[in-house]
């Protein structure tokens, strides 16, 4: 439970204003001429979404345990789900859909039907306000005596990962009466029940259009029960082992002025939707058919309420939802953890409820306290809009509660399956945010998809039985081995890493195997190296070598935590002799380089690290970096920095190879750029090239040399503020973000292979950098660089906030837990010096500690 008294007074110290259920905070304002691509998904971890554009529509409807982008539940019309608004101010009717205008580029279409609601009346103009998880749609129209605030969120709390991934849409509909004398109003939502339907099912009619299928004879029924009336969405003959087979439930918890229909007519001729607009429009109440309608009913819920002069009400609408027969990849079900914690989608709300203003407050707590830190607000921007992968159907949770992914979204599936190490390697915001989901992948990793031979499948398969599914990648399977290292640090579980440890030593000593990554066993990887490019790589690069450093350094610190001396001593002597090739060999006085080198035939090259995706001919392979200089060379001391080990190679080398990264690959214009292949930034767009060659570009280098992609650009930035060099970082992040400007992109769908990538989760390492934070529950420490103000911190299992200001030669620290807990027995400034708490100190939430350096 919370105390809303501690955090009300926390916000307003950090110059936020907090009033649950009204004032929401605002990082982001898209006006009218940057909505037309904005859309908020709104749902939990692993539950699915349903978005928000930004003009007040609900769209990409993905609560199907599948993607669904454009998916609207039915073919482009009037009665695809819609709320609209009834006034009456006694002198004049108004009826309207709660969405803004239409844009120019919608008009035209074959037959007059070019976008959903095109026929329904509209509010003249559309902002959005945004600070995910809330989004806030402002419609505005001077013929009409109201303005309305659409305030739609889920509940994100760090470090509470059931919070987080409930399958709820909050919709608040702000009604404003803009005149002196009382109104009467009813907002009113409107579902076809489309269960069964889930946008991979359909035909093409005569005329080109998608004809959906699935839903057969479902049924709508109204309950009223306690605070909750809605509609409840039942499932009629859809298959009960079909993944579109579930419930939905549309409800209110206004106590009054409710009225409601479980049906329309017949929609022959769009009449269900004129049949409605009839009885809604008349008095903005309902009346009830006597029967059930067509395979997917459309039912509408209303509520009528009277607004003072000058006055303001809410309406407010739960939509939850509850499937449970995901596949994902698998062809067997293998569940969502989501729907064993619900009987079903009324179950949800009548579970929730009452939770749910407190865990609003608590999502406004966090959100309040990230934005009143010092960080600039394209960073804040990066970091926090990004956390919407994790509740897309980029991931999701089988029923046993691990965290799976795919690497991202395409419009009607998921793309690139397993977890694909590789790319998880990069983003950081699962470990910081929500740590107990961070191991749960580690737990999939190490103990399901590595072999006896330390072979780690960079795919795994599911159910979790089949994971030793594909290849092993050398950059994936060395990362997870750092990505152990950083979450067992940040859990302090070091019971957790004992039971994988086997494992992790296996994964590592791979590298060592005949024909493998380091078969001389050098800490040089010159082998044949499959990497997140999709092919293989032959001999010593940056990408690789640099992940194998932080493993071994990673390592040589578990094995003599865990007393393991022997192989301790092993993996730091490789490190340090690998380490000093690396200068030595790969550095060119700019950058480091690949060195290739050829195996002498396909038999030199061990089972299992070949995945074919590659060059044909490994004797003279093509697809290689060369002397190429690669956007994120550095990935692994980048991660390296984040888990606390250090430099892997000289300090110096690294700066400079930062700096010509930002020389050789930025471009300020994409004007005059070609590229052979995928484009995510176009025209006069600035952005960090994957690659480029001011020594000369082999004929065919790896495949997407000449692509941007926001994951590894952020790797590159990050790189640059551990570095000092803020001024180039900060320009690679704006970059980004101007790309995603609600006009061109989506704010909330940075893009590589599919929507809501996971590499792009990337971006919260920014917080790391700029902050210098840095925490080890093993070590039970916690260090900040000594910046002045107010900073925010997570550590995956709590979060709060550290003010830091100088008195003459002395730094005050106040240390603020707001939620979880903490034991500490030393805190860091960097370069400045260590306060160590005698005995140790806890920390409870919403609780403070003063102390000073």
């Amino acid at each position: 439970m919370l105390k809303t008294g501690l955090i009300s007074a926390t916000l307003v110290a950090f110059g936020f204003m907090l009033s649950a259920q009204n004032d929401w905070p605002v990082l982001k304002h898209y006006d009218e001429n940057h909505i037309s691509k904005v859309a908020l998904p709104i749902g939990g971890i692993g539950t699915g979404t349903v978005s928000i554009n930004g003009r007040g529509n609900l769209v990409d409807w993905e609560i199907m345990n599948r993607p669904g982008k454009g998916f609207s539940t039915v073919t482009p019309g009037n009665d695809a789900p819609f709320f609209a608004i009834h006034i009456n101010d006694g002198d004049q009717k108004y009826t309207k859909g709660l969405m803004g205008p239409m844009l120019d580029y919608e008009y035209q279409d074959m037959e007059g039907r070019p976008i959903d609601h095109h026929g329904i009346p509209r509010f003249e103009k559309a902002t959005f306000d945004a600070a995910y998880p809330f989004g806030v749609v402002n419609l505005t129209d001077n013929s009409l005596p109201i303005d309305v605030k659409i305030k739609a969120f889920n509940p994100l709390v760090p470090g509470d990962a059931d919070a987080s991934g409930i399958p709820i849409a909050v919709l608040r509909y702000e009604v404003s009466n803009k005149t002196n004398k009382p109104i009467n109003v009813s907002v009113c939502g409107s579902i076809r029940n489309f269960i069964g339907k889930d946008g991979s099912k359909f035909h093409l009619n005569w005329k080109g259009d998608r004809t959906y299928e699935g839903a057969i004879k479902n049924k709508n029924e109204y309950f009223s029960e306690g605070k909750l009336s809605g509609i409840n969405f039942l499932p009629g003959e859809v298959a009960e082992d079909d993944p579109a087979w579930g419930t939905m439930a549309l409800t209110t918890d206004n106590e009054t002025g409710i009225t409601y229909r479980t049906s329309s007519v017949h929609n022959a001729w769009s009449n269900a939707v004129l049949d409605f607009w009839d009885d809604f429009s008349d008095d903005g109440k309902l009346v009830e058919k006597p029967g059930l309608i067509d395979n997917d009913p459309m039912a509408s819920l209303a509520v009528n309420q009277e607004i003072p002069a000058n006055g303001t009400k809410e309406f407010q609408f739960y939509l939850t939802w509850h499937f449970p027969n995901r596949q994902a990849w698998s062809s067997e079900v293998v569940g969502n953890y989501y729907t064993t914690q619900y009987k079903d989608a009324k179950d949800v709300i009548q579970q929730v409820h009452p939770e749910l203003n407190q865990m609003e407050e608590k999502s406004l707590q966090f959100v309040n306290a990230f934005l009143g830190s010092g960080l600039p607000d394209v960073v804040k921007e990066a970091a926090l809009f990004n956390l919407s992968t994790l509740r897309s159907q980029t991931v999701f949770r089988i029923a046993s509660g691990h965290m799976m992914g795919w690497e991202g979204c395409m419009d009607l599936n998921g793309s690139c399956a397993g977890s694909c190490t590789h790319v998880w390697n990069y983003e950081q915001a699962t470990a910081f945010l929500f740590g107990s989901l961070a191991k749960t992948m580690r737990d999939v990793e190490f103990n399901y998809a590595t072999r006896d031979n330390g072979s780690m499948s960079f795919r795994a398969g599911l159910p979790l039985a089949n994971a030793q599914w594909v290849y092993a990648a050398a950059d994936g399977q060395m990362g997870t081995i750092m990505k152990m290292y950083r979450d067992w640090q940040l859990s302090g579980d070091t019971e957790y890493l004992k039971s994988s440890w086997q494992n992790v030593k296996n994964a590592l000593a791979f590298s060592w195997i005949k024909g493998g990554w380091d078969s001389d066993v050098d800490g040089v990887m010159e082998g044949c190296q499959h990497n997140t490019m999709d092919v293989e790589y032959f001999g010593p690069n940056p990408q690789m070598q640099f992940w194998y450093l932080g493993a071994l350094r990673a390592a040589t610190e578990m094995a003599d935590a865990l007393g393991d001396k022997e192989f301790a001593e092993k993996c730091k002597k490789l490190y340090e002799k690998g380490s000093k090739w690396t200068d030595e060999n790969l550095f060119n006085g700019e950058y480091y380089e690949q060195i290739v080198m050829p195996p002498k035939s396909l038999e030199d090259v061990a089972p299992g690290i070949r995945s074919g995706m590659g060059a044909k001919d490994v004797t003279d392979p093509v697809f290689q970096l060369a002397k190429g200089c690669l956007v994120d060379q550095l990935v692994g001391q980048y991660m390296a920095h984040i888990c606390g080990l250090g430099y892997l190679a000289k300090a110096e080398n690294v700066k400079t190879t930062l700096q010509s990264i930002m020389k050789y690959n930025h471009r300020e214009s994409l004007v005059d750029h070609f590229n052979n292949m995928r484009s995510y930034a176009l025209g006069d767009e600035s952005a960090l090239l994957m690659a480029s060659w001011p020594k000369g570009r082999p004929k065919v280098p790896f495949p997407y040399f000449s692509e941007v992609m926001t994951g590894f650009e952020y790797t590159a930035a990050v790189g640059m503020l551990y570095e000092g060099l803020e001024e180039e970082g900060l320009k690679v992040i704006a970059n980004i973000r101007n790309r995603y400007d609600g006009a061109k992109r989506s704010p909330f769908d940075e893009a590589e292979c599919g929507h809501h990538y996971a590499r792009a989760m990337a971006s919260w390492a920014s917080v790391l950098a700029l902050t210098g934070f840095q925490y080890s529950a093993i070590e039970q420490s916690m260090a900040f660089a000594p910046k002045q103000g107010d900073h925010f911190w997570s550590n995956g299992y709590a979060w709060g906030t550290v003010h830091i200001s100088k008195e003459g030669d002395s730094y005050n620290v106040n240390l603020e837990v707001l939620h979880g807990k903490l034991e500490l027995k030393s805190f860091e400034l960097k370069s400045v010096g260590i306060h160590t708490f005698e005995g140790g100190q806890q920390i409870i939430e919403n609780k403070a500690h003063q102390f000073t350096i």
